[in-house]
This record gives structure tokens, sequence and C-alpha cells, in this order.
């Protein structure tokens, strides 16, 4: 009953039935108690989202597994500390993190995220260090701006540990089975003389009504009653199911009816016995490493099946003493009644002949239940390969030939690997690198490595997304709508990359498009962090920013640890002047995210407001140091300079801004600012012109031009800066100012008061 209710909780997680896993596993639970069973209904309300249930249950828990779900409730219940004392017990600090690589990552996440940033460095680092395909660990190193370039990480010395790991484990999975049938052997000679024929019926008859009940065909649980399968010595080579001696130690025991021995049946060379035998004897542990049951003609079997007439030949060619008992434990073949219900088993007698079995119409028995032929494909494919091989007899100096044949025949299978190993560690080295180097905010770079991949690669969702940022970060927002848009038509149910989208069309003032991009988001998936961002950025562009700080609150509700949610709710308070909630949610968002520039760059807003010009200088160039190749953050980092009257770096900051984005008109009109404060009037004047070219409807280009002529006593020229400047429709403040900037041409000496509301344009 255990085991079928195992089967069936299992069966229903497969099938994303979790409710009635859930049901299924308290009931397994109650009947019989144990850690195991407490983690299998651990992971069944894990898998239903209810982590603080699964919490509970193991809360105290011991062994490994339970302590790594355990870790993972905590984690997502956000109780970082229990989930850190879960896997690494503060009592046994020489304990192995369970579960390898997937372990050291989560307690990488754990460090991460209480701020003990080489701690978590080491833990990913071990983790990829298990697993080179553990893609999530890289990419918490790239995100923490640790990780290594992409050919040492996913390079051939990770295809040598891959290979060396999976020819280790075939090799110890080849010994491990092989001790597996010396027990199963020696537990079969054992259990021959408890067993009487009358028992073995009633033990099948039990057993098959388990069996019957069970969806998904799994074995009986009863692995106590055994098979005489004859004198002891006589060694037979039989391999339990992997996957099913993981819930019994018992072999899977022979099934067939007893008939009167037949002597074509029992010898011949051109018996139907002998070519079932010739035929099956090699693939025997090709069937069960399989670990498998399949469905053959309605009725289940196990691969066990192919291994009973192969003994049995053994044993009549042998003249070995047989006796069949009941169908019992882990691997046992699922059959119909019509085998079943007429099997039994003889008594001891002195003739060896009488004591013997045959084979249920001999290969007709295969041939009657193949599904589409695999079987007897198999069975060529075996024959063509043990040409030279008898399968008259079975001895112990046989087994061990076979199990070194089994074992060099294993080692093709793992040459063939890497192959596949490196085929992958390549596309993981071209993802890797340009995801490195992204996150690096060298994204000129990404662009030409993302560019290496295949066409099939580079149109998915999330390649197309990580290009929509990287022209995000280079501030081309058109070459980033497109990005996006084809992310979108390749995985329209996608939301990678939509809160970044949304403040793409933000920035380019596409109202329609940002409205439509939220709905759809909302509809995709409307507990999402992205849709919430999406529907305040929305807001936000038209100068709602109440609601738009109600929506990005509602994403940092849904997603705590959703970096980005927190910068937009700081933007959204700036944009109200309240300075002080702005700078707790940048801080937030730092906590989460130490590299995350945005929130850097919003704290060095808010201090250069409140004219706090040492602390903006430090909080812009924190944010220069993650990302130093934003124009943007060069030419407020010389702003905060300039403010400090550091003249001459600012001066060199505003220079690289302008290399590093022409297109920028920021930094050449601060250039210009700087350069009037110099009174470099010429100077200013020129770069004032080139600008003016380059964005003609900027009116604080104009008033500042017009500010300068008014310094060198050209009113006239003055004037009409100042009159082209309203024009162009600017702010309410800055046309306060122009306007009193004009009425005062006439007056000889200026107030001070005048020139700082004239340097505030």
């Amino acid at each position: 009953m255990e085991t079928l209710l195992i089967g069936c909780v299992q069966s229903s997680l497969r099938l994303f039935m979790h409710r009635n896993a859930i049901f299924l596993c308290e009931r397994l639970c109650a009947e019989f108690p144990s850690e195991l069973n407490l983690q299998l209904l651990a992971s069944c309300y894990l898998h239903n989202n209810q982590a603080y249930c699964a919490y509970h249950i193991l809360k105290g828990t011991q062994m490994a597994q339970s302590r790594y779900l355990f870790a993972i409730s905590c984690f997502q219940m956000d109780l970082l500390r229990e989930a850190e004392a879960a896997l690494c017990p503060v009592n046994e600090p020489n304990v192995e993190v369970p579960n390898g690589a997937a372990g050291h990552y989560l307690l990488g996440l754990i460090y991460r995220y209480t701020d003990r940033r080489k701690s978590a460095v080491d833990h990913f680092m071990q983790a990829l260090s298990i697993d080179p395909f553990l893609w999530a660990a890289y990419e918490e190193l790239c995100i923490l701006g640790a990780a290594e370039e992409a050919n040492g990480t996913f390079g051939e010395a990770a295809a040598i540990r891959i290979q060396q790991h999976l020819y280790s484990e075939a090799t110890s999975q080849s010994f491990q089975t092989g001790s597996e049938d010396c027990m199963v052997q020696s537990n079969r000679t054992l259990a021959s003389d408890d067993s009487s024929p009358r028992q073995s019926k009633h033990s099948h008859g039990n057993n098959l009504k388990e069996i019957h009940g069970h969806p998904l065909g799994a074995v009986a649980r009863n692995a106590s009653q055994q098979v005489n399968c004859g004198p002891s010595n006589v060694s037979l080579y039989n391999t339990p199911s992997p996957v099913l001696i993981q819930l019994s130690g018992a072999a899977p025991p022979p099934l067939c009816r007893n008939q009167q021995p037949n002597p074509r049946a029992l010898g011949g060379e051109g018996s139907p016995r002998s070519t079932i035998n010739a035929a099956i004897q090699a693939p025997r542990r090709k069937f069960m490493d399989d670990g498998k049951l399949r469905k053959v003609s309605g009725k289940l079997f196990s691969d066990s099946g192919p291994r009973r007439s192969t003994r049995l030949a053994g044993e009549a060619t042998a003249n070995a003493n047989s006796n069949v008992s009941q169908v019992g434990g882990n691997g046992a073949i699922h059959t119909s009644a019509k085998f079943l219900r007429g099997f039994s088993s003889s008594s001891k007698m002195s003739s060896a002949t009488s004591r013997s079995t045959t084979v249920r119409k001999g290969l007709s028995w295969f041939t009657e239940n193949l599904d589409e032929g695999r079987l007897l494909e198999a069975f060529d494919d075996a024959r063509s390969d043990n040409t030279t091989t008898s399968s008259s007899t079975v001895s112990g100096s046989g087994d061990d030939r076979l199990l070194e044949r089994e074992r060099t025949n294993s080692l093709p299978h793992v040459s063939r690997v890497p192959a596949g190993v490196l085929e992958l560690l390549n596309l993981l080295r071209i993802l890797g690198e340009g995801y490195r180097l992204s996150c690096l905010y060298r994204c000129q770079e990404a662009l030409e490595v993302y560019l290496k991949l295949s066409h099939q690669q580079y149109n998915t969702g999330w390649v197309l997304s990580q290009v929509g940022k990287a022209y995000f970060e280079l501030v081309d927002y058109f070459e980033a709508d497109r990005a996006f848009s084809l992310a979108r038509r390749a995985s329209p149910y996608s939301l990678e990359g939509m809160d970044i989208y949304s403040t793409v069309l933000y920035h380019l003032k596409e109202e329609m498009k940002l409205s439509y991009l939220a709905q759809e988001l909302s509809s995709i998936d409307r507990l999402s962090p992205q849709a919430w961002c999406a529907i305040g950025n929305c807001y936000g562009l038209q100068k709602d920013h109440e609601t738009a700080l109600k929506n990005f609150h509602r994403a940092v509700h849904l997603d705590s640890r959703f970096a980005y949610a927190h910068t937009l709710c700081g933007h959204e308070y700036v944009a109200l002047e309240d300075f002080e909630n702005g700078i707790k949610r940048y801080q937030s968002a730092l906590r989460i995210d130490a590299r995350h520039y945005n929130s850097w760059y919003g704290l060095g807003m808010v201090y250069l407001r409140q004219e706090k010009y040492e602390f903006a200088e430090h909080h812009f160039r924190k944010a220069f140091q993650i990302n130093p190749r934003s124009s943007v953050l060069m030419c407020y980092l010389g702003m905060a300079l300039h403010a400090l009257k550091r003249n001459e770096g600012a001066l060199e900051m505003i220079e690289k801004a302008i290399l590093a984005d022409k297109k920028n008109p920021l930094p050449m009109y601060q250039k210009a600012n700087i350069l009037l404060s110099l009174e470099r009037f010429d100077e200013a004047l020129n770069d004032l012109e080139q600008l003016k070219e380059n964005a003609p409807r900027e009116s604080s280009v104009w008033a500042l031009m017009g500010k300068i002529y008014k310094r060198l006593g050209m009113h006239g020229k003055a004037m009409f800066h100042f009159g082209h400047a309203l024009d162009l429709k600017p702010s309410a403040a800055d046309v306060a100012t122009i306007k009193s900037t004009i009425e005062k041409l006439n007056v000889p000496e200026e107030t001070e008061v005048s020139d700082e509301a004239e340097d505030s344009l």
C-alpha cells in the first residue's frame, strides 16, 4: 500500500494535480509515518505554493533532503536566517550542504540577500564547479559582477569534468548493480526453504490486488517472499530496476505457469526455448537499466520478463533444481489474470526432470505481447552482438565476463557524451559571455557576442529581451523598442524584460503602445511585478504620479526582491518631492541588489536637488563605478563636481560624457555652463551653436545663449535668444525666470539674486 500511494502521489505531481497529491500524501503519512514520506508531503505543498505548510511539516527534521526542503520553504517565506541554519547547522560546522550544486546555489542566494557578497560568490562558484550546466548560478555571479569569462566557466575544463563525472557514475552504477545481483541471488536461495507452493499462490493473489489498484502499474510492496531458483551453485545474473530497487531490495521473481516437462522445450538448439535464450541473454541489463515499466498490449510488464526465460533455459540445461514461487516485491512482472491464474510451484522431487519448468508457449509468449516490435528489435540487436556467447549454461565465470563486457560497453556511451556536452557548453559560453558583458554594462560588446548565436537561438524571447536591455542601456530607445517587439512576437507569453520595455516606451512617450503593453501583461499574469510596473509607467507618463506610485507599490508587494520596482517607487516619490520616502525606496533597492546603479543615481539626484553636493558626488560616483560607460552618469557626476567648485575635474568628466554619447545634448549643455562660470564665453558660445543645430527646439539652449550675450553686453542678441526660448514653450518655472531676466536687461548692476535665478536655467 505504501508503494502504491507513493506512486499515485508522484503521478499526481507529474500531472500537476497538486491538491490530489496533497490529499493522497496525507493518507500516506497517516498510515506510514516516516521522514521520507514527510519529505514527499512537503514537496507537494511546495509545488502548490504553500511554503508555510512545508515549513511546519519539516521543522526539526534532520535528514539532508529534509533540511534542503525546509530551507526552500524558509527562503520563500523570507526567513533567511532559518534557511541558512538548515543548510549549515551551527552545531555541525563540517556537514555537507545537501543536494550538492542546488544546495550551494540556494545558500548563495541566502548570502546575497543578507548582504554577504563574498560568501555568496564562493557558493555560486562551488555550485558551478559541481554542475557546470547550472546556468542560474552563473547568472547570479554576473549580477554580482563577479563572474569570470564564460570561456573559463564553460570551457574544455568543464567538459572534461562532466565527462569524468558521467564515467564515474556509469562505473559506480555498473558495480552497484553487480553487487545487488549477488545479494538478490543470495536472498532467493535463503528464502526458498521458507516458501511453499500454497503460500506462494496465496501471497501472489494478495499482491495482485494491490497491483490492479495502482494507476501507474506500481509493483507490490511485499518483498519478503522470494523465489527458489535452484541450487546455490547456479549463478543467475538478475538486474533489478534501478528505480524500483529504491523502494525495495527484492529482485523480480520469475513468472510462468507450471507445465509438464517437454524435452524440446528443455533442450535442443532448434527449440523455441534456445532461440529465446540466445536472443535475450545479452540485453537483459539493457532493459532493466531503463528503470521503467513498459505497456505492452494493454498489460504492464517490467523488463524482468526476458530474464525469466533466460534463467529457465539455463536451469534446464544445467539440470538444476527449480521451484517457482509467487510474484512479490519490486520489479515483479505485471500480467493479466490468464497468466497468473494457473501459477504454482511443484514440491521437491528426486527427479531433476520433474522439477524443471518450461516457458509457456515458448517464443509465442513474447511475440504476442510486443509493442510495435520494439522488443524484437532489441532481441535482434542482442543476437547479432552475442553470436559467440553460449546461452545453454549460466555460471559464475560467465557472469563475470558478462559484467565486464557490459562495463566495457558502457564506455562508448560515455565517449559519445562529450560531443553533446561540447555543443551545449559552446552555446552556454556565448550566452554567458553576452550576459556577463551586459551585466558589466559593456553593452556594445554584448550585442556583438549575441550575434554569434545561431538564427534559432538568437530569435528567442530571452536573447531578444537581453538585446533590448543592451540598447536601453545605450540610450538607443528606438532599437530597444524594436528588439523588445521582436521578443514579444517570439514569446508573447514571456514577461522577461517587460518592465524595461515599459520604461523604453515611457521615454519614447509612446502612450498608446505603453497602455496596450500594460493591458497585455496584466492579462497574461496579473500577479506579476512586471505587469504592475508597466501600469505604473503608463500613469507616470500621464503625470498621474500618485496612481503610478500605487501601482509600483503593488509590484513591490508581489515580489519584495524586485529591485527595479523599488527604484521606480523612488522616482515617483521624487517627482512628488517626497525626498525622504524616495531615499528609503532607493536604499531598499540597493539592499536587494547593490549593483543596481539606477538607485545610486536616484540618490544622487535627490541630494543634488537638496544641494548636498558632497553626498550627490558620492552616489553619482558609485553609480559611475558600476556603469562606467553611461554618458548620463558622467554628466551628472560632472555637475556635482562643478557644484563643489572642482571645475577642472568637472570639465574632464563632461568631456568623457560627450565622447561616450555624442547624441546626448546634456553633456554639451553642461560644458557650456561650466565654461560660462569660468568666463570662457567664446568657447561656451561655440559649443552652444553646435548644440543648437543638434537640438534646435531645446529652450534651455537658447536661454543660456541669451545669458551669455547679456554678460557680453550684446543686449539685442540676448533679447532675441530669450524671446525664441519663450516661443519654444519651456516649463512654467523657466518662463518666470526668462521674463525676469528680460525685464532686467536695461539694469546696469544686476543683483546677486538675479544671477542665481539665471544660473538655474
